[in-house]
């Protein structure tokens, strides 16, 4: 053989195996490992979407941003007991939230909802019995006091019914059940 020098290693080995690997690592298991972490995400979200529409009743959870900017309930920060329910139909959808404040975001929540504490009637327009059974609501207790409030908007707006249990004035529950008709 005449002068043909061979080389040093098969040609089909890499000069530097661990800049290989970093390749490896940066085209292979990165993306991998991000295709799983999506997979799990998306299952998870799946599973509660599902059982908020499996659900039958109140859910003891504070009902979405998408839900309570599309409904127009503005839930008051520092809210307590907080439950939703929402109830979806071909030509109208409803939103059913219950939840206790203090007085003074009492008062803010209806300045926001478009009313005041001056409408709301003892007895009055509110949530009606309808509405109230389907989540289990019970406004004809005899040791308690009720007052509500019927907000109508216009267009395409939601229309608000509001009962506020007034016996504890320093701590009152809200019931809204505001309603969007297409």
């Amino acid at each position: 053989m005449t002068g043909v020098p061979l080389p040093d290693r098969p040609p089909h080995r890499p000069k530097h195996r661990w800049l290989a690997a970093i390749v490896v690592v940066l085209l292979i298991a990165i993306p991998a490992g991000y295709l799983v972490l999506s997979a799990h995400q998306s299952r998870e979200s799946g599973k509660d979407k599902q059982r908020d529409a499996a659900a039958t009743g109140l859910v003891w959870q504070w009902p979405s941003k998408v839900e309570r900017r599309i409904y127009e309930v503005p839930i008051p920060k520092g809210a307590s007991y907080v439950a939703h329910y929402e109830r979806n139909a071909w030509e109208r959808s409803s939103l059913y939230v219950q939840f206790r404040t203090s007085r003074a975001k009492l008062d803010a929540f209806l300045e926001e909802v478009g009313s005041d504490s001056s409408e709301l009637r003892e007895g009055g327009e509110g949530v009606d019995d309808r509405q109230a059974d389907a989540v289990g609501w019970d406004f004809d207790a005899p040791d308690r006091r009720f007052a509500g409030t019927r907000i109508e908007r216009p267009g395409e707006r939601p229309d608000l019914e509001i009962t506020v249990d007034v016996t504890h004035e320093k701590r009152p529950r809200i019931y809204v059940v505001s309603t969007a008709e297409f």
